[in-house]
């Protein structure tokens, strides 16, 4: 950890995301927790209890971070690099429908 790699564009680090979500039951804990994310907020913003927002991180932090714990066996690249790995949640969300990444 004493030099994290460092990436000049999202395009640059999405290669490097993947490969640290090569497990399959890591990206399904994933696409569960993303999916529940996207859930709450439409749910937020059709009830209008804005409370529920607080429970936005936990739903997709809790199922990424077990995947990476128990089945990737490393580090999320949250902690590293946060903005990159919130774009990469949604990236790979989208191209898990899209059939480009496997489940």
């Amino acid at each position: 950890m004493n030099n994290p790699q460092q990436f000049r564009s999202f395009a640059e680090f999405y290669p490097y995301y993947l490969d640290e979500h090569s497990h399959p039951t890591c990206r399904r804990l994933h696409f569960v927790g993303t999916s529940l994310v996207i859930a709450l907020l439409a749910y937020t913003i059709a009830s209008g209890k804005w409370i529920v927002l607080l429970a936005i991180p936990l739903a997709g932090y809790g199922f990424a971070w077990v995947g990476h714990f128990f089945f990737e066996g490393n580090r999320p690249a949250t902690f590293r690099h946060p903005l990159y790995s919130l774009i990469g949640d949604f990236a790979m969300y989208r191209d898990m429908l899209r059939g480009k990444v496997s489940f």
